[in-house]
């Protein structure tokens, strides 16, 4: 087979060449033949109208003209000497002679005297040719202008020769000046009569023209079908009016060329049938082995090799397929696109062994979930998407949605780890109204983001108003955008104080954002836009400036600046911080960075370099919203922190909860094992402060120590800090 197929491929491509060379050498041929008879034809036609005019201008240009016409007319020498003469020996059609005003003063049809009749019907289209030799008009816009000879600057012609139609048949119509007075050019006097003749392109002149040029059966024709072979070729006048219609049989030369190849032609591909017969018998017996093979290569190529399931090329032309039954149909389906939470944790934390078996897990889950004509596909990485009929009910959906959550949040146990993830998942109807598949999926991951946004771990129904929220988020964006670059923000400062509360330690720099049309933006939303946007390293940079900027006016305060997982992981960041402290200087002792325990997800080297780079540079560092995530002691172990701080939620939760207080208690004894302080945030009660005074925290921040407040104020707290006591916030609306 290795020598077959390419001999009998060389074979194929020679024999296809010859072919292809061959038919186009011969269209050519009777394309070029085509366009030479075209090219002739029509300088016979023009050659045909100037003849015309030559023998008109041979009567109109004589002396004898000008005395019997111009100066003095003599209908007698018109008839003998015009008349006669053009008709008997030129074989014109119609001969007439227009004075000054364009008045017919002679004319003649055939070898008779035209009535007035006749005029009527013809002059109408014997009237443009004289506006044009007056000067009236500077074209001939129903007839095919031959010449344009003796236009002076007052738009006068001599002589013109054009074809139109003339009472329903193509003709030759030229017209000549005559004769000149007291010197004038005839060209020059818009007065000059005018002698006009018709001679008709007939059957006689046809013949004539073929006759000369070879043209076979050439004649005039009606609009309609001609014979299969013949070429028209029709004259239309400039405003789009037919004048004439022409046929004759066309020569084809390439059929020539064709019928000279013919027999080698067949003799190659003789030889080829041959050659492909015995590569057929060869084929024949792998044909089974090569189906298999296919078999096999397709179901690779739609499959995740992972864990067995249809890929993202199946599953779009699966959801195709399912968009075309249902506008068939008209019975709704639904896709729920599914993204694991926090599955990029477990692959950086435990390694990408124990998350591809974690893949295994979820896709046997949600198999086990869903109907048997439901379709669950992985889409890479930690996405899945399923197809359902169910779409069209909210209620069977969000059901069938909570029931993959439900399966694949349930602790997993992979090679001695205990690991719970989380599945946010996003819905998209598919209706008779609905677009492709593109617009389906896009539907289903703004529903996905929403979801996120509001939580994880649950599950939300696209409808028309997230495309109106996605392009405020837009909007918002970029109005974010143009606040960073302009300076519109503004920092607040939180005081934090000792375990007393007397006493003010410290700042935290939050951010704030007035928009010039809508007001106070939430920093919960301009803040996750930014992280969305990557708006946050720009942003954190301008925060920690203003901030040491702002906090050289305190000198015995630290200031704490938060710092986003994507701002951290930049190569730069330690050289943006040591710039900053340079430029500003600022005292590095005074800085706090705080980083959450996103920071430290994934390449844990190159997070404790990071850390121990601005360690180096003297700043501190506290790991902030502790046991809002995994809370791994190895974090604690590995990396410096000077400080922890307890998330809001369980301080809040301390006079409602006892295990929140257990957690306190025993953050506060990790910290101090580990030789770190512990802050408390969110602090609003007078008992919320009395029992973390007991427990040993040794900082506080808190509505009850006050609320985020101006540069100036803070400087006004540091001068008459008796002026400033603990605000008690009843436990009824604390939080």
């Amino acid at each position: 087979m290795s020598v077959v197929v390419p001999i009998g491929v060389i074979v194929a491509v020679a024999i296809v060449c010859i072919v292809v060379a061959v038919l186009s050498s011969a269209q050519r041929a009777d394309e070029v033949a085509i366009d030479h008879e075209k090219q002739l034809f029509s300088g016979a036609l023009t050659n045909y109208g100037r003849r015309v005019l030559s023998e008109v201008d041979s009567v109109a240009s004589s002396q004898s003209a000008t005395e019997n016409i111009r100066r003095k007319f003599d209908p007698v020498w018109a008839e003998q000497r015009a008349g006669a003469w053009l008709a008997a020996y030129f074989k014109h059609d119609y001969i007439l002679v227009f004075d000054g005003q364009d008045n017919p003063v002679y004319s003649m049809v055939g070898h008779h005297a035209a009535d007035q009749a006749w005029y009527a019907q013809a002059r109408p289209e014997l009237i443009e040719l004289l506006d044009f030799m007056r000067g009236r008009s500077t074209a001939l816009p129903g007839a095919i202008q031959l010449d344009r000879l003796g236009q002076t600057e007052l738009g006068v012609h001599a002589q013109a020769v054009a074809i139109r139609r003339v009472l329903g048949q193509p003709a030759a119509i030229a017209a000549v000046a005559v004769g000149s007075d007291e010197g004038l050019a005839a060209s020059s006097d818009i007065n000059a009569p005018i002698m006009l003749s018709v001679k008709f392109i007939n059957d006689n002149v046809l013949a004539s023209i073929a006759s000369q040029l070879g043209l076979v059966n050439l004649r005039a024709i009606e609009p309609g079908p001609v014979p299969e072979g013949d070429f028209v070729y029709e004259l239309n006048a400039p405003n789009g009016e037919r004048v004439a219609r022409f046929a004759w049989s066309a020569k084809r030369p390439g059929a020539e060329i064709v019928q000279s190849v013919v027999p080698f032609i067949a003799v190659a591909l003789a030889g080829f049938a041959l050659l492909a017969a015995f590569v057929l018998r060869y084929m024949r017996r792998t044909a089974v082995a090569i189906a298999a093979g296919e078999t096999r290569l397709q179901h690779l190529a739609m499959h995740d090799p992972l864990c067995g399931l249809p890929n993202r090329i199946f599953f779009g032309e699966r959801l195709e397929a399912v968009i075309g039954e249902v506008h068939a149909s008209r019975t709704p389906a639904a896709v729920f696109y599914i993204d694991l939470d926090h599955f990029k944790d477990v692959n950086d934390t435990l390694g990408h062994p124990v998350g591809d078996e974690l893949i295994r897990n979820v896709t046997l889950r949600l198999s086990h979930t869903l109907r048997g004509g439901d379709l669950v596909a992985r889409l890479g990485g930690d996405e899945f998407a399923v197809i359902s009929s169910i779409g069209g009910d909210t209620v069977k959906m969000m059901a069938l949605a909570q029931r993959m959550i439900t399966a694949i949040c349930a602790p997993y146990n992979i090679n001695g780890q205990n690991i719970v993830i989380g599945a946010s998942i996003g819905i998209a109807v598919i209706d008779r109204d609905c677009a492709g598949s593109a617009d389906i999926m896009r539907y289903a991951d703004m529903a996905l983001y929403r979801a996120k946004n509001e939580g994880r771990n649950r599950a939300c129904i696209y409808d028309a108003a997230m495309d109106a929220d996605l392009s405020k988020r837009k909007l918002l964006e970029g109005d974010l955008r143009d606040a960073i670059e302009n300076d519109q923000l503004r920092l607040m400062y939180q005081p934090i104080v000792n375990k007393s509360g007397d006493t003010m330690m410290g700042v935290e720099a939050l951010c704030r954002w007035t928009h010039p049309t809508r007001g106070e933006i939430s920093p919960v939303e301009f803040i996750a836009i930014a992280e969305h946007s990557g708006l946050i390293v720009e942003l954190g940079a301008w925060v920690l400036r203003q901030a040491l900027v702002d906090g050289k006016q305190w000198p015995g305060l630290t200031v704490a600046v938060n710092v986003s997982p994507l701002q951290f992981r930049r190569a730069d960041f330690a050289e943006l911080v040591e710039r900053t402290l340079t430029e500003t200087e600022f005292d590095p002792a005074r800085l706090e960075l705080e980083l959450t325990e996103s920071v430290l997800l994934g390449n844990i080297d190159t997070a404790e370099a990071g850390m121990l780079r601005l360690k180096a540079l003297g700043v501190r560092l506290a790991l902030d919203d502790f046991g809002t995530g995994y809370s791994s002691l190895l974090y604690l172990r590995r990396f410096p922190f000077d400080k922890l701080k307890i998330d809001r939620s369980f301080v809040l939760s301390i006079e409602k909860a006892a295990d929140a207080a257990a957690i306190v208690h025993a953050v506060v004894s990790l910290g101090r094992g580990l030789g770190m302080k512990v802050t408390a945030e969110g602090v609003e009660t007078a008992d919320q402060h009395l029992f973390l005074r007991a427990a040993g925290v040794h900082f506080m921040q808190g509505f009850r120590f006050g609320k985020a407040t101006t540069p100036a104020e803070i400087s006004a707290r540091l001068k008459s800090p008796e002026d400033y006591r603990p605000i008690d916030i009843p436990s009824a609306m604390a939080g």
